[in-house]
C-alpha cells in the first residue's frame, strides 16, 4: 500500500508545436470570419479601408459574398425603397394653421451609396430626408388658401412638393420617387365655412345654367316664329286671283276622277267651280 502512495503520476507533457497549431487553426478562424461578409437582398455596401484613404468612393459593392482585409471595415445599407412620414401644422397664404399628413418615397441610389455613406451616412432618412419634406411641405402650402387646398389644388401641391423636395435631395444623393399627401384637415369650422360657399357658389352656376337654357329656347322659338313668318309673307306675295283659281281647277280635276265625287258647276261669283251633291 505504502508503494502506491510512493508512486509519481505525472500529466503528459503537451507539446509546443501542437498548442501553436490549435492557436494559428482558432486565429484563422476567427479571421476569416472577420474578413468574409455577405450582403443580403436589396442591399449594398460601402467599404472603408482603415490603411488606404478611407472611404472607397469608386465602388459599391452589391449583393453576395464578398471578401475584405480584417482591418477593413463594410458598412451595409438598405437600398430598397423607404417610406418616410410627416404630419405637421402648416399655415396657408392666409395665416390659417393645417394639418397635412405626407409620404414621401425614396431610396438610396446604389450609383452614389459612397458618396451618401461618406457625407450623409446610415441616418440620412432622419437627417436629410424628413427635414426635406418638411420644408418643402411648409413652403408650398403657403402659396395656396384653405379654399384651394380643400377643393381643386391637392394635385397640383401634391406635385409641387415632390418636385422641391427633389430638388434638394438630389444634392444629397438621396433619390426620391414619389410624394403622397394622404390627408389635409381644417379647422372644424374652416371646413363648414368651406363647405357652404362652394354649395353656394354650385347653385349659383346652376341657376346661371337654367337661365342660359330658358334664354337659347327663347332664341330658339323666335327664331322659328320669324321664319314661319316671313315664310307666310312670301306665300301670301305670291298667292294671286289667277294662281288661286288655277288651283281650284286643279283640284275639281282631281275630285271628278273620284268614285265619290260630286256634280261639278263651272262658275260661281269668284269664277270658282262648284261642287254639288253626291254623282
Amino acid at each position: 500500500m505504502n508503494n502506491m502512495n510512493n508512486l509519481n503520476i505525472t500529466p503528459p507533457k503537451i507539446k509546443l508545436g501542437y498548442v501553436i497549431a490549435i492557436a494559428g487553426f482558432l486565429a484563422l478562424v476567427i479571421l476569416s470570419f472577420k474578413m468574409t461578409q455577405t450582403i443580403g437582398g436589396g442591399e449594398a455596401g460601402v467599404l472603408f479601408r482603415t490603411f488606404g484613404g478611407g472611404i472607397d468612393t469608386e465602388n459599391t459593392y452589391g449583393e453576395g459574398f464578398h471578401v475584405i482585409a480584417p482591418w477593413n471595415n463594410l458598412v451595409v445599407y438598405n437600398v430598397r425603397q423607404q417610406e418616410m412620414k410627416e404630419t405637421m401644422v402648416v399655415l396657408s397664404s392666409n395665416g390659417l394653421e393645417i394639418s397635412v399628413d405626407v409620404s414621401g418615397w425614396c431610396q438610396a441610389p446604389y450609383k452614389y451609396l459612397p458618396q451618401l455613406h461618406q457625407g450623409k451616412g446610415p441616418g440620412y432618412l432622419e437627417t436629410v430626408v424628413r427635414p426635406s419634406i418638411r420644408s418643402a411641405t411648409r413652403s408650398v402650402i403657403g402659396r395656396y388658401t384653405p379654399e384651394e387646398i380643400y377643393s381643386s389644388k391637392r394635385d397640383a401641391i401634391q406635385d409641387e412638393i415632390y418636385a422641391e423636395t427633389k430638388k434638394i435631395l438630389d444634392k444629397q444623393f438621396v433619390q426620391m420617387n414619389e410624394i403622397l399627401v394622404r390627408d389635409i384637415t381644417l379647422p372644424n369650422t374652416l371646413k363648414t365655412a368651406i363647405e357652404n360657399k362652394l354649395k353656394q357658389e354650385q347653385e349659383s352656376l346652376e341657376y346661371e345654367f337654367r337661365l342660359e337654357k330658358a334664354k337659347k329656347e327663347a332664341e330658339r322659338q323666335l327664331i322659328d316664329a320669324e321664319g314661319k313668318a316671313r315664310a307666310n309673307r312670301i306665300l301670301s306675295a305670291s298667292l294671286t286671283s289667277l294662281i288661286l283659281q288655277e288651283k281650284g281647277i286643279e283640284a275639281t280635276l282631281e275630285l271628278a276622277k273620284s268614285p265619290n265625287s260630286k256634280v261639278v258647276v263651272i262658275g260661281n261669283k269668284d269664277g270658282m267651280p262648284l261642287i254639288l251633291g253626291d254623282k
